[in-house]
C-alpha cells in the first residue's frame, strides 16, 4: 500500500480538489481514487484530513431525472411522516424521538 502525499491547508498543487471543490465545477470524482490530502491541524484533537482528487479525471454530475426527483420527493415525505398518528408533521421528524412533537407531548395518542 502507499502512502498518499500530504499537503499543508490552502497549498495543494493545481489540478487537484476536494470534493466540495468538484462540485462547485460540476464535476463528481467519477470513481477515481484519493491521490493526496490535505492536513488542517487543530489544537485539540489529531489534524483535520480533506482528500484530493484530480480534476482532469473528474467527471461531469449525473443530471437528476423526473424519476430521480420523484424518489427524492417520496424519502423526504417518509421523513416527515410520524408513524404514530400517520399525519405530514410539515418537518423532518427527529430521530431521537422517533414521532412528531404532538404525538411526544400527548401520551393518550401514543397508546
Amino acid at each position: 500500500m502507499s502512502t498518499l502525499p500530504v499537503y499543508p491547508w490552502r497549498l495543494a498543487p493545481d489540478g487537484l480538489a476536494t470534493r466540495r471543490q468538484l462540485r462547485a465545477l460540476g464535476l463528481r470524482p467519477g470513481g477515481q481514487d484519493v491521490v493526496a490530502q490535505l492536513e488542517r491541524p487543530r489544537r485539540r484533537r489529531g489534524p483535520l484530513i480533506a482528500y484530493l482528487y484530480r480534476i482532469d479525471l473528474a467527471q461531469p454530475i449525473r443530471p437528476m431525472t423526473a424519476a430521480r426527483w420523484a424518489a427524492l420527493d417520496k424519502a423526504l415525505a417518509a421523513r416527515r411522516t410520524c408513524p404514530t398518528c400517520g399525519q405530514d408533521a410539515g418537518y423532518t421528524l427527529p430521530t431521537s424521538l422517533g414521532t412528531c412533537l404532538t404525538c411526544v407531548k400527548s401520551p393518550a395518542l401514543a397508546a
